[in-house]
């Protein structure tokens, strides 16, 4: 599913470095660290009528990712939630918005590797666009497996949401050629780690299961869908899972910021078996625990 340009954003007002700056404006140094080297963390957020979902869990990791890269001056969770009010606020944003949210370590006096040459302080980034969710839950999603495999933490370890995203970069480009939505990511030994962009869950026999969070992502759609099935009564159990294993599902489903709860209904061309029933309960049970989770500005 290709995400389309809304011209609605044409005239988009953007937060770069505490400057509020019109589109065409809205521009990094050639010595950033994100330009020089990917050398920044992200989040990706949601705006809905009763505010953003799951706000403060996002801002943690934004600042916990931050500080695992030594970051020198992080700036506070409140200085972040006053760049994103502006930014709504200029642009009249009040749902069906997803924010970018990026920190960068900023301009460098000069080209290198070293952090030691960032004097200028880290760079905040709020983009935020009116975009649909990314996926169509009524439709749901074909995947293929992708011979990338995702980073385990003895690489890069993925607690830290950083803006190195090559691998999935790499893994989407293999879906695409293959015309399907997205690509299935292992980990080292070949278990299923995520999609390239989301997480994965599967249905069997009534319980729920999900790969263990070392080589993916713990996402934080992927954690309220872990809560919520607890609290429907449910099983929930994380374990290593081959493909073999999601071939044979009674269901998949894909989570996350961007597209909520998706379907997945077909895998290597195999069609999944698409019994619905646990799914739907859980995806009733989140939209409706969506306004609880919004937090307002």
């Amino acid at each position: 599913m290709l995400q389309q340009y809304n011209p609605k954003n044409k005239d988009i007002i953007v937060h770069v470095g505490g400057e509020l700056l019109p589109r065409e404006e809205a521009k990094v140094s050639v010595f950033d660290s994100v330009v020089q080297g990917g050398d920044a963390v992200w989040e990706g957020l949601r705006v809905y009528p009763e505010g953003i979902i799951c706000l403060s869990e996002h801002l943690t990791r934004l600042e916990e990712s931050a500080h695992a890269l030594a970051f020198t001056d992080i700036p506070s969770k409140q200085e972040v939630r006053d760049a994103i009010r502006a930014t709504l606020e200029e642009n009249g944003m009040t749902k069906d918005t997803h924010i970018r949210l990026t920190l960068t370590r900023g301009e460098k006096v000069t080209s290198g590797m070293d952090p030691r040459v960032n004097t200028k302080g880290s760079c905040l980034i709020v983009l935020a666009e009116w975009k649909p969710l990314v996926y169509d839950n009524a439709t749901g999603i074909k995947v293929i497996s992708s011979a990338i495999r995702r980073n385990g933490p003895q690489f890069l370890d993925s607690k830290i949401h950083h803006n190195n995203l090559l691998n999935n970069i790499l893994a989407k480009i293999q879906a695409n050629a293959a015309g399907k939505d997205a690509a299935v990511m292992f980990d080292q030994n070949g278990f299923v780690a995520e999609l390239n962009d989301v997480n994965l869950f599967m249905v069997k026999s009534g319980k729920v299961y999900t790969p263990w969070a070392d080589a993916c992502l713990p996402g934080i759609t992927r954690g309220t869908v872990i809560d919520i099935v607890k609290e429907l009564g449910l099983v929930i159990e994380e374990h290593n899972l081959s493909i073999t294993e999601f071939y044979n599902a009674d269901c998949v489903f894909a989570t996350g910021t961007m597209g909520e709860l998706t379907p997945v209904v077909e895998i290597d061309g195999r069609p999944v078996k698409n019994r619905r029933e646990v799914f739907d309960l859980i995806h009733k049970a989140f939209q409706a625990v969506i306004p609880s989770l919004c937090e307002q500005l």
